[in-house]
């Protein structure tokens, strides 16, 4: 008589691993009728701000691109009549946009960096630790804090002018000959004011970021030997990347739209002559109405384009830090 032949049963096979049934990610709770109350109430009080925001912002601009395919000088107002794209066929051809868009680029583009640079030195100093801290914090954010109409007079008369200002009384103690700021260098003048008032925007941003970095990373690497500029070029320099980025995009958002300098130092002269300036001129000076609303049309659609890129760099910073939290 033979053993009865032994029958092992195999496991069943399961087609997904040990490792995805363990990550699988719970189901999404379903809100109770209390939760979902409240949320319809939060969404209802939201929607005035967005009806507000809508009626202040997109109305103007509607009407503003009608204007702009309308032939209207306030010279002649009994003459006006549609125009088609006459209006944006005479800002591309007519040769002061680009001198406009030029101006802009070369007038944001060294404040914005000019205020990154200076930004970034003061957010070193102020991130350490010393007696006053808070109050040298405090005055290093004033500028911002200041209208920039009264901030283009400040430098104007009291910092550059030839006579009685500050900056040619130290000049003249070291010998040099006073300068006509405002019509020798309109450009560089500018440039100083904005400089000067957007440096803190930009130091509390790199400050944000510098605040942010770990501690006991910058103290692993003294400790293997990395000298101060090692570690700042290396280590802080990158972690500020993002920060930096941020800060030059939305500096441009808002110096874009930069007027009261302008307006008040310069009138223009001298290769200021920015996009802002220039539709204050078409419609105020010129009496172009429509061809004003064409150059707010495309200066507007220009900062449309710089905000998508600031506000998905935005996103993609919150997001980071947020998997690293």
């Amino acid at each position: 008589m033979t053993a009865p032949d032994l029958i092992v049963a195999e496991p069943a096979h399961d087609p997904a691993p040990a490792a995805s049934r363990t990550l699988r990610r719970p189901s999404t709770p379903e809100l109770s009728a209390g939760q979902k109350k409240a949320l319809r109430l939060a969404r209802t009080l939201v929607w005035p701000a967005i009806v507000v925001a809508i009626l202040v912002t997109q109305i103007p601009f509607l009407v503003t691109i009608y204007y702009s395919f309308q032939n209207w000088n306030l010279m002649r107002p009994g003459l006006r009549g549609f125009a088609g794209f006459d209006n944006y066929v005479t800002v591309f051809t007519g040769g002061a946009f680009m001198q406009s868009l030029s101006a802009t680029v070369v007038i944001t583009g060294s404040s914005i960096v000019l205020s990154v640079l200076f930004g970034l030195g003061i957010a070193l100093l102020l991130n350490r630790k010393f007696f006053g801290q808070g109050l040298a914090r405090t005055l290093v954010i004033t500028p911002f804090l200041m209208m920039p109409a009264a901030a283009a007079l400040i430098f104007k008369w009291s910092m550059l002018d030839a006579n009685v200002g500050m900056v040619n009384w130290g000049l003249s103690v070291l010998g040099v000959d006073p300068v006509q700021w405002n019509t020798d260098f309109p450009a560089l003048t500018v440039i100083m004011v904005l400089t000067w008032q957007y440096t803190p925007f930009m130091m509390l941003i790199l400050l944000a970021g510098l605040q942010s970095q770990s501690k006991e990373t910058l103290e692993a690497a003294s400790v293997d030997g990395a000298g101060p500029v090692r570690s700042f070029l290396h280590m802080t320099l990158p972690h500020l990347r993002q920060y930096i980025e941020l800060a030059v995009l939305l500096g441009g958002i808002m110096l874009l739209q930069v007027f009261d300098p302008i307006a008040i130092m310069t009138r223009g002269t001298g290769g200021t002559k920015t996009l802002s300036y220039l539709l204050y001129e078409r419609a105020f000076v010129g009496l172009e109405i429509g061809e004003a609303a064409a150059y707010g049309v495309i200066t507007v659609l220009l900062t449309i384009i710089v905000a998508s890129v600031a506000l998905r760099l935005l996103f993609k910073i919150s997001s980071s830090e947020g998997a690293k939290s």
